[in-house]
């Protein structure tokens, strides 16, 4: 739309992860290495992070020099985790999980190109502690969201579908924080809603044969807000329940509200109980996008896209889907019993996440490094 190209790394990824969907939609990041792990992607899920500043930014309570410095520091991080492994620095690339975090990282970056002012305070901060490059600042080419990853490795993903979704109706709720803020560094696609929404989610659910369907307030904010959840939580709740949930349900006889951030899932996905409490009921599955791509690829609904966790009822989605979700709640609570036991699967092997894994010796002065050029 801006005339800008985008690169995307597809392989050879650090995961920065979301404290929100972590903490309250765990099967939004497993489903996402799930869907990598079927794929073969090469990633790095480490410990070695911290959260990332949507809350600072939405809050107001982190001043920019402080926004930046952590954005950096994690970038730098991700630039130097490989050195453990024995392989060079920047081998991993960092996709960014949370949207608010995307767009607050993609003003920042914006910030320190024109700012020298801002540049000379970071490297200050960051100098102190060891997180600078030849004694420069690491600024990254590009900041990368994980749905984009999704949209550009889309077609493969299709390849690996196993349930029919085209009698699902699906509406997608496009995130503030990703497409509004710097929105000419975001995806567009002329083959998806020709070129007119932004691409994200929407690609793939029609690459997976759902349909999407489009409603008169998808422009809306969810209600998280880029402050309102921190201020005024009954505005939040009401605009979900008002302006998104109810015209989804009403419009569109949607099956499924499909997003790709942690607020936004949040947000209309624990909403709807606080709706049925005053006469309200929307009833309407919300999930991530690569939830429902792992749901149609075979994931298991309980142990990998972790349903549970949402408030919304997703039974109606799955059963429409083909799922016999009572079969396999019945497999997850037998599942619980093994975990009980001490007999856990993992995804990823706990080992690589460096920090924390056994046997690691942490590299000597890992900012010094050298750039070959």
């Amino acid at each position: 739309m801006y005339g800008w190209d985008k690169r995307i790394p597809t392989n050879q990824l650090w995961h920065h992860k979301s404290c929100g969907q972590c903490g309250n939609i765990p099967g939004y990041p497993s489903s996402l290495l799930w869907l990598q792990n079927m794929l073969g992607t090469k990633y790095l899920d480490e410990t070695d992070q911290t959260s990332a500043p949507w809350n600072y930014h939405g809050s107001g309570i982190g001043n920019i020099v402080s926004l930046a410095a952590v954005f950096l520091r994690n970038f730098h991080q991700a630039y130097v985790s490989s050195i453990s492994q024995g392989l060079p620095a920047g081998y991993y690339y960092p996709l960014v999980h949370c949207g608010t975090s995307f767009g607050n990282y993609k003003e920042v970056r914006g910030y320190l190109l024109h700012s020298a002012e801002l540049r000379e305070q970071v490297k200050k901060i960051l100098g102190k502690l060891g997180r600078l490059v030849d004694g420069k600042l690491l600024i990254p080419e590009e900041i990368v969201h994980y749905s984009e990853w999704l949209h550009v490795m889309r077609e493969r993903i299709a390849e690996h579908r196993v349930i029919d979704c085209s009698n699902i109706r699906a509406t997608v709720h496009p995130a503030c924080h990703v497409h509004k803020m710097v929105p000419e560094d975001v995806l567009y696609d002329d083959t998806v809603l020709d070129g007119n929404r932004v691409a994200v989610s929407t690609g793939l659910l029609q690459t997976l044969g759902a349909q999407v369907i489009d409603y008169s307030t998808w422009y809306d904010c969810c209600g998280f807000g880029f402050r309102h959840i921190v201020g005024e939580r009954e505005f939040t709740r009401s605009f979900a329940i008002d302006r998104k949930i109810k015209v989804a349900v009403e419009e569109a006889h949607s099956d499924v509200m499909v997003g790709h951030d942690t607020g936004c899932i949040t947000t209309l996905d624990k909403s709807q109980w606080i709706g049925q409490a005053v006469g309200k009921v929307y009833p309407l599955s919300v999930m991530a996008d690569c939830q429902f791509a792992a749901l149609v690829c075979g994931a298991h609904p309980y142990k990998l896209a972790q349903l549970h966790w949402h408030a919304s009822p997703f039974e109606g989605l799955l059963e429409k889907l083909g799922i016999d979700w009572e079969k396999a709640k019945a497999e997850f609570e037998v599942y619980l019993k093994e975990v009980a036991a001490g007999r856990v699967e993992t995804l990823y092997d706990p080992k690589r996440a460096i920090t924390s894994g056994p046997g690691y010796e942490k590299p000597v002065q890992p900012a010094q490094i050298e750039v070959n050029s």
